[in-house]
């Protein structure tokens, strides 16, 4: 099996790629572009990354701060999770009972 190209994330948006070599976005979006089954795979372990914080009694905008993405993608990858019926229950912290 042979491999392509390790692409690296960019971390300029595709417009100032575009002003800086003189192109245009699409052609920069078209030559950088994650392969699907990479962008897939880091989606699914960032989901369940997601879930697995949450069982631990995180909330929605601490999961958000430590996984470095908005409030509101947490929140729509746990009300997904609900629907497809992946089990949402926290698990208690290991501190005794008063």
């Amino acid at each position: 099996m042979t491999q392509g190209p390790r692409r690296e994330r960019r971390t300029a948006t595709a417009r100032e790629l575009a002003d800086r070599f003189g192109v245009s976005e699409r052609t920069v979006l078209r030559m950088v572009a994650e392969e699907r089954a990479v962008y897939e795979s880091r989606s699914r372990q960032r989901r369940d990354r997601i879930v697995e914080l949450h069982r631990q009694g995180l909330k929605g905008y601490e999961i958000a701060r430590e996984l470095s993405v908005s409030t509101g993608l947490v929140s729509t990858r746990l009300k997904e999770a609900r629907s497809a019926g992946v089990d949402l229950t926290r698990i208690p912290s290991g501190g005794g009972s008063r």
